[in-house]
């Protein structure tokens, strides 16, 4: 097992009377997939943001390599090495894969960008992740399908020395190809040391490329267990019911007052 790279202790979360974060745990190790897994309005999306920095914790400590350290905005996450793909990819369509990839972060000096050196870590990147559906770095975001925007969302990410990657969703709404090309893209993440954060609600996809599964159930971690560890049926109790046999939520006959 490898050491955390990224350990959450005791996060609390309220907006307005709403505690949507109940003293919640969270561990991401180097090299390994966790998949965080919980029905809507688990606090899934609300975990995520407060890793990421644009919700402030109310509560709780962060530990990044072992160190305590603070977040309070997305600029120190993505300092540690933290980055986030959202579900909505945030790519700019009138732009091409190399633009969208250094939107905000373009290198050069003055009014020059310098363009080769941007197209050839472009090309580096996707090379490194063995990313071959993805003809030209040129092309742009506007032509590209489903799959291929999230490569290149993935690959952004990835791009900036990142330490830890959170993927919202990556698969909803692909097709199979498409999905295939996505998950082996995930595990090729934890393969060069990466901790890799998977957020879904396809079990399949969880099975297939998560090393660990993390359970969100009414705003609590209910259970972080290797997954070779637990089969489907357990899980989908987890998220449904916040217990499966001794895992879980302590049963009613057996909590303490």
């Amino acid at each position: 097992m490898s050491e955390p790279i990224l350990e959450l202790t005791g996060l609390n979360k309220s907006f307005g009377p709403v505690h949507v974060l109940h003293d919640v745990d969270f561990t991401v190790r180097a090299g390994e997939v966790t998949a965080l897994v919980g029905d809507n309005g688990a606090g899934k999306s609300t975990l995520v943001k407060c890793v990421a920095g644009i919700h402030p914790m109310d509560s709780g400590q962060v530990f990044f390599n072992g160190e305590r350290v603070s977040v309070t905005g997305p600029r120190d996450a993505a300092d540690l090495g933290i980055e986030v793909v959202y579900q909505d990819l945030a790519l700019a369509d009138n732009l091409d894969i190399v633009q969208n990839m250094f939107l905000g972060r373009e290198r050069g000096s003055g009014w020059l960008l310098d363009e080769a050196a941007m197209e050839k870590a472009a090309r580096d990147t996707l090379a490194s992740l063995s990313v071959r559906t993805v003809k030209s770095v040129r092309t742009p975001v506007s032509s590209l399908s489903g799959g291929q925007r999230q490569t290149v969302a993935i690959a952004k990410s990835v791009l900036w020395e990142s330490k830890v990657v959170l993927l919202d969703e990556p698969t909803a709404a692909l097709g199979v190809a498409q999905t295939r090309q996505v998950l082996d893209l995930v595990r090729r993440l934890a393969e060069q040391g990466l901790g890799v954060v998977l957020i879904s609600h396809n079990m399949a996809d969880v099975f297939e490329v998560a090393d660990r599964i993390s359970t969100l159930y009414l705003g609590r971690m209910v259970a972080e267990v290797a997954t070779r560890d637990v089969t489907h049926s357990q899980v989908v109790e987890l998220i449904t019911a916040g217990r499966s046999g001794d895992l879980g939520l302590a049963r009613p006959e057996t909590a303490t007052v």
